[in-house]
């Protein structure tokens, strides 16, 4: 590769402040606009500009290897794919892609026969703009009006509209600035729907009347940490409205046909107890935490709903992560030693039936199933080796009904390959697994070059699933690994308690210790690993540079939280006070204040040698704020002592998602991973 050009250096400037009676130096601090989310300072733009001009000048040679690998990404995803129709009431829905399409396209076809309908199409609404995403998607029961709601800038407020499917025109209506669901009322003339308010918090439920400009607030939420949804139950008898932070769950029921009527508190909020709700025959069953991390499920009456009867108590070895009442039967499911599994209860009681499946390590789960009187299941699975599958499970007789299997059209062939859940001891003597898929020939003395990706925080349990990307770096002889540290919920719930807060570290020496662990097994050696981690898994990725350096050869870390010290200091940011039960207030608190300056990555970046290095941004992104990786690698230019490559990309038109568009977001992929192929010195520039 040729001579780098020089990259640009961010200007340092005086800035720092005091708390707990300890001064912190900040001098890129100027890098947040004042007006934010409005970014219009001039420098500021100006310096992420320098920086993606850097970032281009840098990937430029790298062009052919980029459009190689897209070329071979595109070539394993199916141009016209379509899912699985599922019936809803009257009407048969699916989506599919056109050939060389970037966005799909919404269908619906009578049950009884008729002519198929394009219900709504997402690339005539994302013709022109350079950045778009469906959200809410929801049709009235009667299937005459569909509510959804679109971003075109990549900030994740929402604009909701309706249309009449009877006519294809819309209404006037038209809702500006909505986070999550928009939930139909029983008969289709209204509408509940939580705004996003000036932090980007959902702390109100609104109801909408069709063609009444004025809104009715049905909740508001005092508790500025705390966030609202509405979703309905299975039953669609009740609109849920539930109210929680990290720790803390409250939830409330209205009747669908009556939303004028009082809201029901199922059980008043008791910090640290969390819980959801589902409903049959005027039975509540809840799903809650309040006895044991692994969770339990209890009943309770509509007439008395804080009177909890235990029906399935709580597993050590089970892991309860979801309860569904469908008509005649419920599903539970859950992981078992961090193993999806599938349980189908009978209301009259007696022994479950859990659904069989056949690898060692997989991912299955309860797809989509709107209606409340089945009798098939539709499930997914899929494995590290196996593409992804679509089930229908019929409950009368067993049979597991395969209705399509993931189509590679370039060609897929499983026996090259091979996957593995391995157990690797941590320093404290925790047995973290890991995941791993390797080609079939890989070498085991320590020569092979490896991917090691996690997340960790959150409760969020990472998926062994199938990536058809991956076998870009499967097929050129990398391995691919995922670590299920502590902060995910891998292993249960109480897996997530022992990865935040006090016990934030134990996350990063986890990821540490597996890749030590499979140094020791001959997967790699220490210099041949890359690593990535994106938002809160970017935060990971900017501690483990920190503390073991030398230990990686390159790390992507995309849309980063790593400026945790500031960022959690700061309650007029977006997320701030919901985020304080899982990192801890530094406001209040000088502990959390101590441990989050111990690790917070930025505060952390030291005058050493860093692996190579691709940081990415979002301008628009409200969830990691763009000067957080702008910061962080302002300071890491600064500071670092060796001469390996940073660069710095920010999405100046998106938000924490990056690119939309199956093809923009894959050509994105592309581009990274072929970065990494180059530092990991498997591909040459």
């Amino acid at each position: 590769m040729t001579a780098l050009p020089q990259p640009p250096i961010a200007a340092q400037r005086a800035h720092s402040f005091t708390a707990h009676g300890q001064t912190i130096d900040d001098p890129y601090a100027w890098l947040r606009d004042p007006g934010y989310p409005e970014v219009k300072d001039a420098e500021i733009l100006d310096y992420l500009k320098a920086e993606n001009a850097y970032h281009d000048a840098v990937m430029a040679p790298l062009k052919p290897l980029a459009d190689t690998l897209f070329k071979e990404m595109r070539g394993r995803i199916k141009e016209d794919e379509s899912t699985v129709p599922q019936k809803d009431g009257d009407w048969l829905y699916w989506t599919d892609f056109e050939e060389g399409g970037e966005y799909r396209r919404w269908w619906r076809r009578p049950v009884a026969g008729g002519a198929d309908e394009l219900i709504l199409d997402e690339p005539a609404l994302a013709e022109g703009k350079e950045y778009f995403n469906l959200g809410a998607f929801s049709i009235s029961r009667d299937g005459r009006l569909l509510a959804y709601a679109t971003d075109v800038d990549g900030s994740e407020r929402f604009e909701a509209r309706i249309k009449d499917l009877s006519t294809g025109e819309h209404l006037p209506d038209v809702i500006p600035g909505t986070l999550g669901a928009l939930v139909w009322t029983a008969d289709g003339t209204a509408l509940l729907y939580t705004p996003a308010n000036e932090q980007w918090r959902t702390d109100r439920v609104m109801l909408h009347r069709l063609g009444q400009a004025e809104e009715t607030e049905l909740y508001r939420e005092a508790d500025e940490g705390f966030r609202v949804g509405v979703s309905e139950t299975q039953s669609q008898r009740f609109i849920v409205i539930a109210a929680g932070d990290h720790v803390t769950s409250e939830v409330y029921l209205l009747p669908a046909d009556d939303v004028t009527a009082p809201l029901l508190c199922v059980a008043p909020r008791q910090v640290g107890r969390e819980y959801d709700v589902d409903e049959h025959d005027g039975t509540l069953f809840i799903h809650t935490n309040d006895v044991d991390p692994n969770f339990r499920l209890v009943t309770a009456t509509l007439d008395n709903p804080t009177e909890w009867v235990e029906r399935i108590g709580p597993s050590r070895h089970f892991y309860m992560t979801d309860v569904t009442c469908f008509r005649d039967f419920f599903v539970v499911e859950g992981r078992e030693d961090g193993l999806d599994q599938i349980e189908l209860h009978q209301y009259s009681g007696g022994e479950p039936t859990r659904i069989p499946f056949p690898e060692a390590s997989y991912v299955a789960g309860v797809g989509d199933n709107p209606e409340y009187a089945i009798q098939t299941l539709r499930l997914g699975y899929e494995s590290m080796v196996t593409p992804g599958t679509v089930y229908d499970y019929h409950v009368g007789t067993g049979e597991m009904e395969v209705l399509k299997v993931q189509e590679i059209p370039s060609g897929y062939d499983a026996a090259k390959y091979a996957t593995e859940r391995l157990k690797i001891t941590a320093r404290d003597g925790t047995e973290v697994p890991c995941s791993i898929v390797y080609p079939a020939d890989f070498p085991r003395d320590g020569s092979g070059k490896l991917y090691l990706y996690a997340y960790g925080a959150y409760g969020y349990a990472v998926p062994p699933g199938f990536s058809t990307s991956r076998m870009s770096f499967l097929d050129r002889g990398v391995a691919f690994a995922i670590a299920h540290i502590r902060g995910g919920d891998d292993l249960g719930q109480q897996w997530y308690l022992d990865g935040k807060l006090d016990k934030r570290t134990n996350t990063f020496t986890d990821f540490v210790d597996v890749a030590k662990g499979l140094i020791e097994r001959g997967f790699t050696s220490a210099g041949n690993i890359a690593i990535a981690g994106r938002s809160a898994g970017g935060e990971l990725m900017g501690a483990v540079i920190n503390s073991d350096p030398d230990l990686w050869r390159v790390a992507v870390v995309d849309v980063p939280f790593v400026d945790v010290l500031n960022t959690m200091l700061d309650a007029t940011l977006p997320l701030t006070p919901g985020e304080w039960p899982e990192w801890g207030n530094p406001i209040e608190d000088k502990v959390a204040f101590d441990l989050i300056r111990s690790y917070s990555p930025y505060d952390n970046v030291k005058a050493q040698a860093y692996p190579a290095l691709w940081i990415g941004g979002g301008l628009n992104d409200p969830r990691v704020t763009y000067w957080e990786p702008a910061k962080f690698a302002a300071k890491l230019r600064a500071m670092k002592t060796d001469d390996h490559v940073l660069v710095l990309k920010t999405q100046m038109g998106a938000g924490h998602g990056g690119k939309s568009g199956r093809w923009e977001s894959l050509k994105e992929a592309a581009e990274e991973n072929a970065f990494v192929l180059w530092q990991l010195g498997v591909e040459a520039a």
